[in-house]
């Protein structure tokens, strides 16, 4: 491995989920109440929302609360609100966890896929954090479930360039906002099953602030380098439909065949290009996609049943949180404490376009 110590480093991840939480069922009944009205196979219903293995979800909204929205702009309205304070909830916590106050933070980038604002979110929570006016900011919108994975990349790629100053890279999706109540649609239901609402705030440094902020104690994990992999004419597998009604769901069944073909080569080109391979790897925090993503891509690297116990865990307790997912199992990990020195992970999401992220840790 081409070592260098000249890289940033991951000093804390800050989690927020909103208060409302139902369980599988509870969601499920609340469902077919309302697809009922429509003639929707029912029993089909709840057979889809167990297979995805998810035992419940925290909601921005009461449950019995959804059935009002009935506009793109009510919804819309409703993420604003919930994103910005769950946004600030994960900021903080982060920031708290890091020992860092607001003020520390010199680049703030905001990713997102479910709904949409300008002035963006990240301009909205500079008044409610408290950000120094020339804090930069990247609002990153569309990478679905790969945009924690990407927007951490693209924050360890700025601070290369500023080695002595704090990123935080903030994902923050309220899936159950973008609910097509009339979509009948396979992929509708599956997504009704297996999506959550979180956020998570990734806090970085670059390695000169990183040696600053440890004081002589461990630095890590240094993010040693990462990867975007587009794969050609794939813009089918997975996005949005914009529709009058806001976002409609595009999720094909032939995703984990994408996973499948694509993902081990993939990761054995990132890992070769550093004098590495698979069994380097001590940690490996993937996405929860769902069970059937996850089992592609345990099966395509070939990892053993404990490999991705974080993930699958994270999927049973808040579903999937699209660009948040990944970012909550690093967090589970590093709270963990397991890794030591020199442990290597590799951070995978995949998501619309459709392609991969891929990022090297070194703790």
């Amino acid at each position: 491995m081409r070592e260098s110590t000249r890289q940033p480093a991951v000093i804390a991840v800050g989690r927020a989920l909103p208060p409302h939480y139902a369980s599988q069922q509870e969601i499920a009944d609340t469902l077919q109440e309302a697809w009922n009205r429509v003639h929707y196979n029912v029993d089909r219903l709840q057979e889809l929302h167990q297979a995805v293995q998810v035992q419940g979800r925290y909601l921005a909204l009461p449950i019995s609360a959804y059935h009002r929205l009935t506009s793109f702009q009510q919804c819309n309205d409703a993420w604003l609100t919930a994103a910005s304070e769950l946004g600030e909830q994960a900021v903080r916590d982060g920031l708290q966890r890091a020992g860092l106050e607001p003020a520390d933070i010199d680049h703030l980038l905001v990713v997102t896929t479910t709904g949409i604002a300008t002035p963006s979110l990240d301009a909205r929570l500079m008044n409610r954090l408290g950000l120094r006016p020339d804090v930069r900011r990247t609002p990153i919108f569309g990478l679905g479930c790969a945009g924690g994975a990407g927007g951490m990349a693209r924050a360890a790629d700025f601070l290369r360039a500023y080695p002595d100053q704090i990123a935080v890279l903030l994902s923050v999706e309220i899936c159950s906002l973008t609910l097509q109540r009339e979509d009948m649609s396979i992929g509708n239901v599956i997504a009704s099953g297996l999506f959550g609402d979180g956020a998570a705030a990734v806090v970085l440094a670059g390695y000169r602030r990183a040696r600053q902020h440890a004081q002589g104690k461990e630095i890590g994990p240094q993010v040693l380098a990462n990867a975007s992999v587009f794969y050609p004419d794939t813009e089918w597998a997975m996005g949005w439909d914009i529709v009058d009604t806001g976002f409609k769901v595009v999720l094909s069944a032939r995703v984990p065949e994408v996973i499948r073909t694509h993902v081990r080569d993939n990761v054995d080109a990132f890992l070769a290009a550093h004098d590495l391979s698979r069994r380097h790897i001590a940690h490996w925090i993937a996405h929860t996609g769902g069970p059937r993503v996850l089992q592609a891509f345990a099966e395509a690297l070939q990892l053993d049943n404990d490999a991705l116990s974080r993930s699958w865990r994270s999927l049973a307790e808040t579903g999937n949180l699209s660009s948040a997912s990944v970012l909550f199992v690093l967090a589970e990990l590093l709270e963990d404490g397991i890794a030591t020195t020199g442990d290597l992970g590799l951070l995978a999401a995949m998501g619309p376009g459709f392609g991969a992220e891929l990022l090297l840790l070194r703790w």
